[in-house]
């Protein structure tokens, strides 16, 4: 095949993101649950399902040209690897938590410690920043429960919402790591596997650019565009069309939906009407 290959996780939390996220990019291929590559109809790529704690080792020999991975499993693993891009899904953080009964006050309180976890480099690498010395317990899968059945005094595990520690009575108490989906990429790539892969960077800036973003359309007096484009600064600025009806003109503005709500109130206050909220699908800075 001339083009790229891109490693994603065949199952599991980011998987299913990861192919919303190259259909939105407008990259069509068929699955098969049967196999474990798929070819773009489209696009030069071809898609590799693999085990996420194998993507970063595909990555760094050259197997993939890139892969979408966590953050976590790239430290853990290949932490040499070149992020070019983050995805804006998997978001979680790698913590320390110990029992619920456990007094804790800094982490120093780890001194001697026995420590479960799946990420035994990332947090050998933290403690030795904290000058903490604890003995790591190398395990596999149900972290949470090494506390309870004696194995540890303490865990270091990925951490969402917090609800699988407490339903284990442990507190979270230290972050060592936020994480997120990224695209990582091998290194020493040839000119036309880097040119496919910028056209793929592209493509995923401008769907994420998009993400929690609306686009307003309004009408405003004249005399209160100052204190209304002040309201709605856009990406560089409101774009500001003259209207038929004299002393009035349409205000164009794209608005992060996080600020949307408090945006919306002080534009009516400015004398704003007919205001229109309108959802992107993809936005080209």
């Amino acid at each position: 095949m001339s083009g790229i290959r891109l490693a994603v996780q065949k199952s599991g939390r980011l998987s299913e993101k990861s192919l919303e996220l190259l259909s939105e990019c407008g990259i069509n291929f068929s699955l098969n649950k049967s196999k474990l590559t798929a070819v773009s109809r489209n696009f030069p790529v071809e898609i590799l399902f693999l085990r996420d704690d194998d993507i970063p080792g595909y990555v760094a020999n050259g197997v993939a040209t890139c892969g979408i991975v966590g953050e976590n499993v790239v430290q853990e693993k290949s932490p040499q690897l070149e992020v070019i891009s983050k995805m804006g899904f998997g978001k979680c953080r790698l913590s320390l938590a110990v029992p619920a009964s456990f007094k804790y006050n800094s982490v120093q309180d780890l001194n001697g410690k026995k420590i479960a976890t799946s990420y035994p480099e990332i947090l050998s690498r933290y403690l030795d920043t904290k000058d903490v010395a604890a003995e790591i317990q190398d395990i596999s899968g149900s972290v949470e429960i090494a506390p309870a059945i004696g194995l540890a005094d303490a865990i270091c595990d990925l951490v969402s919402s917090g609800g699988t520690l407490l339903a284990n009575r442990l507190k979270e108490v230290e972050k060592v790591l936020d994480s997120e989906a990224v695209l990582v990429k091998s290194p020493n790539l040839g000119e036309e596997e880097s040119r496919i892969l910028d056209e793929l960077v592209f493509r995923i800036s401008t769907v994420n650019n998009s993400q929690g973003c609306k686009y307003i359309v309004l009408n405003s007096p004249n005399e209160s565009l100052q204190t209304i484009s002040d309201i709605l600064p856009g990406i560089k600025s409101p774009t500001v069309v003259e209207l038929a009806e004299e002393g009035w003109s349409a205000v164009h503005a794209v608005v992060n939906e996080e600020l949307f709500w408090d945006v919306l109130s002080k534009l009516k206050e400015a004398g704003a009407e007919g205001i229109t909220v309108l959802p992107i699908e993809k936005i080209i800075v």
